[in-house]
């Protein structure tokens, strides 16, 4: 019966197409059958024609017999329709909400038809992994929010327990006299220099709630004037460090949709890093392919280490080197937000033979949201 239905193109047909489609054939079916029984009835009333009996009850009997038949064309009809249009399709989406109401997401909804309840799996698919991707993205949130929120209880810890420290010797020995004027003074100035870092640290975490809120706006702009702008950004940028730099780039169009913006921050943050940890040179790579810019910053310093490769993008982490007046280690985790808001990620490596190498990417055409 499939390979029938098959040949028959029924399952490229719509609805209603099959509908009247199975009409029909049951309708032939049918009236052949009552055509058979009407000859039948006909041939039992010519061979009893003798007995007057066979008149009053074959009448009756082919009436029946007719409506029958027509009954049962109309169940068979009915329940061919139903298994071969609506049986599967409904058992896929039935069993496809009773995954999405239990969060399972992780599975695909597939049902190669071109009528209406093919375009209906179609749709419902599309939903799934819309809701896939909301939630993984709202999960990754709430776990960058729980890290976000465990380094910056840790980072706090110093600077509270030097106040702490503080404040209970001065509580111990002040009232007894016992502290210099000189040692007062430089107690004083250490708390201070603490409570300017829980200051900063409060202004950063509120930054950073900020950038989540950031909508990215997408426009359509020339590529050559999107590369004229970064290229500005980077010899004034590079130019105060007093290092040098060159740039490339690859495009298989002449017209980008990104919001230059938040490009734009990205590229002068990571391209502020690299043009700091370069000891002359900083290459610049741009590339624009299959719905992605790519810009690749790379420096011909020291490179990552490999405690680096593995915290440099997280929150509050400064390396190795000492900048904790100037710097609060936020830089590539800020880069990281902006290029997943745009759809696109952030990637570090070092690059054979010395230096880092920063790539950030942005999804393209992105509608405004």
């Amino acid at each position: 019966m499939a390979q029938i239905m098959t040949w028959l193109r029924l399952e490229r047909m719509s609805l209603l197409q099959s509908f009247i489609f199975l009409c029909s054939l049951t309708l032939i079916g049918v009236l052949s059958v009552i055509t058979v029984e009407f000859q039948g009835a006909e041939s039992i009333r010519q061979h009893y024609a003798a007995d007057s009996t066979v008149n009053g009850w074959i009448l009756p009997s082919l009436v029946a017999l007719v409506l029958l038949t027509v009954a049962v064309g109309i169940v068979l009809m009915a329940s061919l329709f139903y298994r071969w249009k609506l049986r599967k399709p409904l058992d896929i989406l039935m069993k496809a909400s009773e995954k999405i109401s239990s969060n399972d997401l992780g599975f695909r909804i597939s049902y190669e038809s071109k009528d209406e309840m093919g375009e209906l799996c179609r749709v419902f698919e599309i939903m799934r992994a819309q809701l896939e991707m909301n939630y993984t993205t709202l999960w990754r949130s709430v776990e960058d929010r729980k890290q976000l929120n465990a380094i910056f209880a840790h980072d706090l810890r110093t600077p509270l327990s030097v106040l702490k420290g503080n404040f209970e010797f001065l509580t111990t020995f002040l009232p007894q006299n016992k502290i210099t004027q000189e040692k007062l003074l430089d107690i004083i100035q250490t708390m201070n220099v603490h409570i300017v870092r829980l200051e900063n640290y409060t202004e950063a975490m509120s930054s950073i709630q900020k950038l989540e809120d950031i909508p990215v706006r997408s426009s359509m702009m020339e590529t050559e004037q999107l590369m004229a702008l970064l290229n500005e950004s980077a010899r004034q940028i590079i130019g105060q460090h007093g290092k040098t730099f060159n740039t490339s780039i690859t495009a298989d169009s002449n017209k980008i949709a990104v919001d230059s913006h938040l490009v734009l921050q990205v590229f002068e943050n990571i391209t502020a890093n690299a043009a700091r940890f370069a000891s002359n040179h900083v290459n610049m790579k741009y590339c624009i392919d299959k719905g992605y810019l790519s810009i690749t910053v790379t420096e011909d310093g020291p490179g990552f280490s490999e405690v680096g490769l593995r915290k440099a993008m997280l929150p509050f982490y400064r390396g190795e080197v000492s900048l904790a007046n100037e710097h609060h280690g936020l830089g590539l985790y800020i880069c990281k937000i902006l290029c997943e808001k745009h759809e696109g990620n952030l990637h570090i490596d070092n690059v054979p033979g010395g230096g880092g190498q920063v790539t950030a990417s942005f999804l393209t055409g992105l509608i405004n949201r």
